[in-house]
Formats: structure tokens, C-alpha cells, sequence
């Protein structure tokens, strides 16, 4: 599997052998800090490929404010068609891409200026009971956990070379996904 972070200098690698971040590990705390607003947050799309019948990617939730915040649980994302159609990703207690499974209780991430959070994002990239799949998502509308605004970021995998699949299940129901937030250490890079 390929994958891309835009803050990197144009190296690809996969998860598994992607370089850590050059900024420090957050720290996890259940106290001490705000929640991080939508304001204080960068939010892009990184370590992106397909794996295991999935493809996407990890959204990274980056404190670019001056001040120490935290973030716990699932973020809110609305991936959208080119044509404007949306569909609410559900909350995954586990995903092959990633290989992550919900811990308990959810971890607490404190975000010093510049650190970083993490949620896989991805959805199945093969049809289900039919000959393909629907055309994909190209944006995603993010909202940090407890958030009441959000951000529209692009879909796009580069480690994959397709935006997010939009590929249904066997019964009909969108297969897209989103892990609660987690620190980088817990997910394969």
C-alpha cells in the first residue's frame, strides 16, 4: 500500500514504513486543557492508500494555535459527491486500514502547539452485489469531536490514486468509516 503525507517532501512509503512526524508525540491526559475548537485545528488527509478490500487514509487534526488543547472521541465527517450528494460516515469500532480497533475507555489526546491526532478514515473499494461502484467522494466535510463548525478538505487518496470509494455493502449502506481520534503511536506509520 502507498501512502502520502502532504507535509512531507514528496516521499511515499506505506504506513507501516512512513517516518514519524518531526514534532513531538502528544501527550494523552484526561485533564488540563480546553477541547480544541475547529479554529484551533489544521486539518488534512495523510498516510493515505488501499489495504485489505479498504482504501483511505488518516485524518490529522494538527493544533495550530498557541495554546495547549485536547480532543477525545469521534469526529463528525460528511463525505460528499462531486454532485453534492452526502453521506454521513458512521463511527467504526475497528478498521482494516489502520488496523485499529476502539479502545476503552477512548483515549484522551493533548495537543501541545503543533502536535497532532489522528482518525482512519476509509471505505470499502470493491462493489458488493453489484457490477461497481457509485461515483466517489471528492470532499469531506470535518468537524473535531464536539465541534459546531467544520472544515471541507479534499478526498483525494495519493496513496491510492482515487478519492475516497463510496462503495456500498452487500445490503445497501454506505461502507465509509471514521475511527475515533488517537494518537499517531497507536496506528501503523
Amino acid at each position: 500500500m502507498s501512502s502520502s503525507d502532504p507535509a512531507s517532501t514528496g516521499s511515499t512509503s506505506s504506513p507501516a514504513a512512513a517516518s514519524t512526524p518531526s514534532s513531538p508525540a502528544p501527550t494523552t491526559s484526561p485533564a488540563g486543557a480546553d477541547a480544541c475548537t475547529t479554529t484551533e485545528l489544521r486539518v488534512s488527509l495523510t498516510y493515505t492508500g488501499a489495504l485489505g478490500g479498504q482504501a483511505g487514509g488518516y485524518l490529522k487534526f494538527t493544533n495550530g494555535s498557541s495554546t495547549t488543547c485536547q480532543i477525545e472521541g469521534w469526529p463528525a465527517v460528511i463525505a460528499l459527491t462531486a454532485s453534492g450528494q452526502a453521506t454521513t460516515l458512521k463511527h467504526a469500532q475497528s478498521t482494516m486500514y489502520g488496523a485499529w480497533r476502539v479502545p476503552a475507555p477512548l483515549p484522551v489526546v493533548k495537543l501541545q502547539p503543533g502536535d497532532s491526532a489522528y482518525a482512519v478514515v476509509a471505505a470499502d473499494d470493491q462493489p458488493a452485489g453489484a457490477a461497481s461502484c457509485p461515483a466517489p467522494y471528492v470532499r469531506l466535510r470535518v468537524s473535531p469531536p464536539g465541534g459546531s463548525s467544520s472544515v471541507v478538505i479534499s478526498a483525494w487518496l495519493p496513496g491510492a490514486g482515487t478519492d475516497l470509494p463510496a462503495c456500498a455493502a452487500v445490503n445497501g449502506s454506505p461502507t465509509g468509516e471514521i475511527s475515533a481520534i488517537t494518537p499517531l503511536s497507536s496506528l501503523p506509520h
